[in-house]
């Protein structure tokens, strides 16, 4: 983690919302799409990293994208400045290269 300053997260329950939520942190700020993680019941988290501004950036434009859609599930979302290196141990398990092998 040491060229990334924060971890923004995003919740949704489903596919469709945590895509549109994905897409609007992609398009608002500068942070890499790190992956996702589907929980039990339909609940799934979209990760990015970045500087702590973009993150935050990123996650107010999900969180308002999700917002906005008819039936909107926002479950939680949450932006981590200067994680502690070993959360890089829970990230690597849900990075995009990992589950798309």
């Amino acid at each position: 983690m040491a060229n990334f300053e924060a971890l923004g997260l995003v919740e949704t329950f489903g596919l469709v919302f945590v895509l549109e939520a994905a897409d609007a942190m992609c398009k608002a700020a500068d942070v890499e799409l790190v992956g996702y993680e589907n929980t039990a019941s339909g609940y799934i988290s979209v990760l990015v990293r970045g500087d702590v501004g973009a993150c935050k950036t990123a996650v107010a434009a999900g969180v308002k994208a999700v917002t906005e859609m008819e039936d909107g599930n926002l479950y939680s979302s949450v932006v981590i400045a200067r994680p502690h290196q070993d959360l890089e141990k829970i990230i690597a398990r849900y990075s995009l290269e990992k589950l798309l092998g």
